[in-house]
């Protein structure tokens, strides 16, 4: 069965956050630099994605464990790994290595959680290539007395794109997601990128999935797009889904929810934090009372995908999972499209 047959019977799964569940781990430096990067002459403890490579076995743990949770998708854990991001540990020669490496931990997870359950879960289980905003963004100037002035040109976005979709593809991912888009251009440039990439190399298109981050009661993105906006910016890439994540709790995410589940044309996504901050950047919010707010949703038929971002775990993924298994799934609008 397709992800788009799936999708039209029940609402699906994708897993929480990666970076929460890294924490728990308690690494110090020695352990982001394993024996391959003992000697690297910049601090690396933080560079999440690098784990790929030096603690796999964490990573594949990770996954596995919210597979079991009953997540449907999960996502690689590439979410900085391009040349840009990576540039602030020296390490941008490692990014095709780490997303090809982080595709086939993806992939192996999904294997063996079949192999333990064959009749159950036989052809379930889709990888999704992360593909982060980036730590410069085009619309936005880094310099207050420079508004002009731009730290990444379009075609260097692109590039790095390129180089991160090259490495997932060829690492076996089933779905690119483009997330946390706070700059809608720079989603433009990873859109851009994936379009070329499977042109030049003559090979069928991925199902793309698309989120971008309201990042306050504005409703609008951070540079400045309402989301009507950034839905018509970027659906001429004939996403699977179009939805939100990251930056506000489910209960703050609702009414931007509830927008988008009436303008698009493709399947809705949403995977809120486990509600907002607190005073010391963690995140208090109960998987029970974060599967409430979504079961909500699914009731009011606005979501077709549903998850969760910062501070969410396995628990909540269980606990979504739970809520929202015997809910219909959004009804796709019969809408009528003019692709330019």
């Amino acid at each position: 069965m397709s992800i788009e047959e799936l999708l039209d019977q029940r609402i699906l799964i994708i897993d929480g956050a990666m970076g929460t569940m890294i924490q728990r781990y308690k690494l110090a430096e020695a352990d982001y630099r394993g024996e391959r990067f003992k000697d690297w002459p910049s601090d690396i403890k933080g560079n999440n994605d690098l784990l790929c490579l030096t603690q796999p076995q964490i990573i594949k743990a990770i996954h596995k464990d919210y597979l079991e949770a009953g997540a449907d998708i999960i996502e690689t854990n590439t979410f900085n790994a391009q040349r840009v991001s990576l540039a602030d540990y020296n390490m941008q020669d490692l990014a095709y290595e780490i997303n090809f490496a982080a595709a086939k931990l993806a992939k192996e997870s999904i294997e063996e959680w079949r192999a333990e359950s064959p009749s159950l879960r036989d052809g379930l289980g889709w990888a999704a290539g992360a593909i982060g905003p980036m730590n410069k963004t085009l619309s936005l100037s880094p310099d207050v007395n420079n508004p002009g002035y731009r730290a990444l040109t379009f075609d260097e976005a692109v590039e790095a794109y390129y180089e991160q979709i090259k490495g997932l593809d060829e690492g076996g991912v089933d779905l690119l997601l483009i997330e946390t888009i706070f700059d809608t251009l720079n989603a433009k440039a990873a859109i851009f990128a994936i379009k070329k990439y499977f042109r030049d190399t003559n090979k069928p298109t991925l199902p793309v999935m698309i989120s971008g981050t309201i990042t306050d009661a504005s409703g609008r993105t951070l540079s400045g797009q309402t989301l009507e906006a950034f839905y018509n910016s970027v659906v001429h890439a004939r996403p699977l889904s179009i939805g939100l994540n990251c930056a506000l709790g489910a209960k703050e995410m609702r009414p931007h929810i509830e927008e988008l589940s009436q303008l698009a044309s493709c399947y809705v996504s949403a995977y809120p934090n486990a509600g907002l901050p607190n005073a010391m950047g963690e995140y208090d919010e109960h998987p029970n009372d974060t599967a409430g707010f979504l079961e909500d949703w699914a009731k009011e038929g606005f979501v077709n995908i549903v998850g969760g971002c910062c501070g969410t775990t396995p628990d909540h993924i269980k606990a979504i999972a739970e809520q929202v298994k015997n809910i219909k799934p959004r009804a796709l609008p019969l809408v009528e499209h003019s692709y330019i």
